[in-house]
């Protein structure tokens, strides 16, 4: 997935940073070539410039629902990431269905709300006669009018990690957990990929070489992302079956922390269990005065995991 490396900062808005990865300019350049040059949908430049800016009003707009619903719920987002295969709001909800549902649930009706206002300039554009009058202008509003619904049509495809797979993997935390969840709609994924798959073959084959292999390319990294899914899957399965340290509670979610290897270190890459060695890597002696919460992921102080004495027992007698 993008990050803020290869990528460039663009303006800040509400306290989020929004930055356009190198290879959307790239894959702008492209789609002019073949789309302008070779089919010339629009009599000027300028109009397909418009088209291109309405792409990314629209996904950026998405994005910041996202964003914004995230820290409606108490979550963090501060990062978007732009990039040819849309978008990346780099959320952190608390770790709890309903506002992991929320979180993701309001990108998508970004596009719903903006589907009744584009219908209304499109069908304005016919009554008033602008197909024959300006049809550069109508071009442009029936372009965005589909832009806007297929990316909220393909968005809501039940494939991890596309929008609808991660509302099926909400809903599904409701019956099955967090683990299981994730687990099911990654394997839900995998199957959306190979579908997928034949659908981007037959239009290989049909002719439309071009579109086919950009969806191929969409499609690897969806694949991909499934993959990662279906490892952290695994890997919060054995985090929730782990016994817990109960001296120990995030200061954050109030969660005792599972014993075992269950924390990365940055300098050697090996695991080790942070509170059996009191913040140091016992395979390179790198000291860590904070540590993250395993569950809801947040990195506090090692000293704000309050110690919890047991009981005293009263002397029997």
């Amino acid at each position: 997935m993008p990050t803020r490396r290869g990528s460039i900062r663009i303006f800040r808005f509400l306290g989020i940073d929004v930055y356009l990865h190198y290879s959307w300019i790239l894959w702008a350049i492209i789609r002019y070539k073949v789309q302008f040059l070779h089919f010339h949908e629009y009599g000027s430049p300028f109009w397909y410039i418009v088209e291109y800016l309405g792409l990314f009003a629209i996904v950026l707009m998405h994005e910041f629902g996202h964003a914004l619903a995230c820290r409606q719920v108490g979550g963090q987002a501060n990062l978007i990431v732009l990039w040819p295969l849309g978008g990346v709001a780099y959320v952190s909800p608390p770790q709890r269905p309903g506002a992991m549902l929320w979180s993701i649930a309001a990108g998508p009706l970004v596009n719903v709300a903006l589907f009744p206002v584009f219908s209304v300039f499109w069908y304005c554009s016919h009554l008033l006669g602008w197909p024959d009058i300006y049809p550069n202008v109508n071009e442009i509003l029936e372009a965005i009018w589909m832009i806007n619904l297929s990316l909220l049509v393909f968005n809501m495809l039940p494939i991890f990690p596309l929008d609808g797979g991660q509302i099926l993997r909400s809903l599904l935390w409701y019956l099955f957990g967090r683990a299981n969840s994730l687990l099911i709609a990654s394997i839900v994924g995998f199957v959306g990929v190979a579908g997928f798959g034949v659908f981007i073959l037959l239009m290989y084959l049909g002719g439309d070489s071009g579109s086919a292999i950009w969806m191929g390319v969409m499609d690897f990294f969806i694949a991909m992302t499934c993959w990662r899914g279906l490892q952290q899957a695994l890997a919060l399965s054995r985090l929730e079956k782990a016994p817990r340290r109960a001296e120990f509670r995030c200061p954050n979610c109030q969660v005792s922390p599972p014993i075992g290897e269950f924390w990365g270190c940055g300098r050697c890459r090996k695991t080790f269990d942070t509170f059996s060695t009191q913040g140091f890597c016992p395979h390179c002696n790198a000291e860590y005065h904070v540590t993250s919460c395993p569950f809801c992921h947040s990195v506090r102080p090692m000293t704000e995991w309050h110690a919890f004495a047991a009981p005293s027992v009263p002397p029997q007698g």
